[in-house]
């Protein structure tokens, strides 16, 4: 679980979390907040960086640290309380059944609770780009709800740190030709976390860092 500045919002996410698992880290991105006191007030492992460095660069710390501590599956979670606990087991489900190797949240396939028209029709591109770019056939992108197996999650290396992580992790998946499907999940927008999302222009920059970070690979 990225976090970063969510003092406010993390204690319902991990309270939620913690009745159900018990592997559980929490990466606190340089917070100038009190997310990690937040996070040390529940049963879960707390890593902390320095200085903010972007989600992209917590969830890459957060598959090393996992995977150091020998997890078999992997699933990425985001602090906001956008997510739904029961979700995770929908996710597990089709790695435990060594179906595929990655599986994706989806919230077209499942519901959008409180998404804008110009959040939708900007994830809609993104998952235009996705297509044409990573060429991979699926219906949501930038959904932070994610599942890797342990053999998935070691050839993830995520690069860019800031939000074009998300197309990189995509574009990894194709690359490393990763088995994959997606599962439909539950996205509950809050006036926060609309606040925290991106912007059309940020929508922009982050596909132009993605395409950058392609370039220089």
């Amino acid at each position: 679980m990225p976090a970063y500045n969510e003092g406010s919002a993390l204690a319902t996410p991990l309270a939620a979390l913690c009745q159900r698992y018990r592997h559980i880290v929490v990466i606190d991105d340089g917070s100038l907040d009190d997310t990690s006191a937040v996070a040390a007030r529940f049963p879960v492992c707390v890593v902390r960086h320095a200085i903010n460095l972007g989600q992209g660069a917590a969830l890459q710390t957060g598959l090393d640290f996992a995977l150091a501590e020998g997890a078999a599956l992997l699933v990425t979670f985001d602090a906001d309380g956008q997510h739904t606990v029961t979700d995770i087991e929908t996710l597990l489900a089709p790695l435990r059944r060594g179906e595929v190797d990655v599986v994706l949240g989806s919230r077209f396939l499942g519901s959008a609770v409180g998404m804008p028209l110009h959040r939708k029709l900007t994830v809609k591109l993104g998952v235009l780009f996705t297509r044409i770019f990573s060429r991979l056939k699926i219906t949501d992108t930038h959904n932070g709800l994610r599942a890797f197996s342990r053999a998935a999650a070691a050839k993830i290396a995520i690069e860019q740190n800031r939000m074009a992580h998300a197309s990189e992790i995509l574009d990894q998946v194709h690359r490393h030709r990763l088995r994959y499907c997606e599962v439909p999940v539950r996205i509950e927008y809050s006036r926060a976390s609309l606040a925290k999302g991106q912007s059309s222009w940020a929508a922009v920059k982050i596909a132009c860092q993605f395409l950058l970070g392609r370039i220089l690979r």
